[in-house]
């Protein structure tokens, strides 16, 4: 019999919880088959099975397990069960004979089965209403005509349900959940915690991934996205504004000469921050292809703890759910964060003409502690600045005065 155990998942994390079995008790199991979903306050992550054999379930789904804690144990002497059958494959489908082309019903016959007036039929037939969208109220479920005009009145409603509820319902709090929840308010009540904003011009970038979108697609074989052009721009301010890239610790300031940006990801579980690492290093491709590759295992509640530690500035992006300005709260222990937001066409004094044009807001919220309003203006200014003009990323000036050595 082999004990399996939750094992350590990071230095600060003692306790996680069990969220589901993937095998039942008594399953016979495989080297390395997955058998049940963990989550800590950081990650969700799964326990393999080390060997093969029996599985006895020892921990119930939903408790709370110390790391070492015995979750299952695997009867590695039992034999494999015999006789199980495994699906036959397919038989392929009759191709059928081809015939001359007759000319469609006009309306979709309803089911022989189904009761309904003759009206209601009549109604169902014309409209292309399916009877599994109809509550009939009439004698022994038959569809009345009043049935049919409810149903067309208030799509994906069955007739019958309740407009209003007075229902509710308790769940535990997810680690995760509890983890986010703690962090926040530990990061609005340790820090001087203040937000200033401006607003980006974004024609210029709109235009460069217009031009170059489908190229860069086929070169990378990821897309161009926002992101990258915001990592590359906070990559040269941080590096200008070196107070936004660091942290407090005890009476020490604690400065990078890197840039390792969070980038705030909305995951099922909850809000999760994994880490691009040196992104400064990293080409506009380079961090395109770490963003997808990071979304995806946010979504598929895959991040290692490794992947989401650490971090010296965060970027989240509100923008793509609709949000038009907000004040985001700092990642402790950083300092700042930059808030993107919804891109929206409004009108512009452009060299003293009125002109539209695709208008972002952003936002830096940053710990007042660390960081003076001249530094917070100045890289979010700098920022604008690289924005507004995507040329400068390159080499991080103009590049004439670049060649003029100014």
């Amino acid at each position: 019999m082999i004990d399996i155990k939750v094992p350590t998942v990071g230095e600060s994390i003692s306790e996680v919880t069990l969220v589901k079995w993937v095998k039942k008790e008594g399953d016979y199991v495989n080297r390395d088959e997955v058998l049940c979903e963990l989550e800590s306050e950081k990650a969700t992550f799964e326990l393999n099975a080390e060997q093969a054999g029996i599985l006895h379930i020892v921990a119930a789904e939903g408790a709370t397990l110390n790391i070492g804690d015995l979750a299952c144990s695997i009867d590695d002497k039992a034999p494999k069960p015999e006789g199980v059958p495994t699906p036959a494959p397919a038989a392929p489908k009759a191709e059928a004979p081809k015939a001359t082309a007759a000319p469609a019903a006009p309306k979709e016959a309803l089911p022989a089965d189904v009761k309904a007036t003759p009206v209601a039929q009549a109604i169902m037939s014309d409209k292309q209403v399916k009877p599994a969208v109809v509550t009939g109220t009439g004698s022994n479920g038959k569809i009345l005509k009043q049935d049919v005009l409810e149903a067309l009145a208030h799509p994906g409603r069955k007739g019958g349900d309740a407009a209003f509820t007075r229902e509710e319902r308790r769940e535990k709090m997810s680690n995760l959940r509890k983890t986010v929840a703690r962090r926040l308010v530990e990061a609005k009540n340790s820090t001087a915690m203040l937000t200033t904003f401006n607003e980006v011009d974004m024609t210029r970038i709109m235009e460069v991934r217009r031009q170059y979108k489908d190229g860069f697609k086929e070169t990378h074989g990821v897309n161009l996205g926002f992101m990258s052009f915001f990592t590359k721009a906070c990559c040269v301010a941080l590096q200008e504004w070196p107070a936004v890239n660091a942290y407090i610790d005890g009476d020490a300031i604690v400065y990078h000469d890197y840039c390792d940006i969070s980038i705030a990801v909305s995951a099922p579980k909850g809000l999760v921050v994994p880490v691009i690492r040196n992104a400064e290093s990293l080409s506009m491709a380079g961090i395109e292809q770490k963003v997808v590759e990071l979304a995806k295992k946010a979504r598929d509640s895959k991040l290692s703890p490794d992947e989401m530690a650490g971090g010296t500035f965060t970027i989240t992006n509100g923008g793509v759910f609709g949000s038009l300005m907000s004040t985001p709260i700092i990642n402790i222990p950083q300092s700042a964060i930059l808030g993107m937001h919804k891109i929206q066409d409004r009108p512009m004094a452009i060299n003293g003409k009125v002109e539209i044009r695709p208008m972002m807001y952003v936002a830096v919220s940053y710990d007042h502690r660390i960081i003076d309003g001249r530094e917070s203006v100045g890289f979010l200014v700098r920022v604008k600045e690289l924005l507004e003009n995507p040329e400068l990323l390159l080499i991080g000036k103009d590049p004439v005065k670049a060649l003029l050595e100014m």
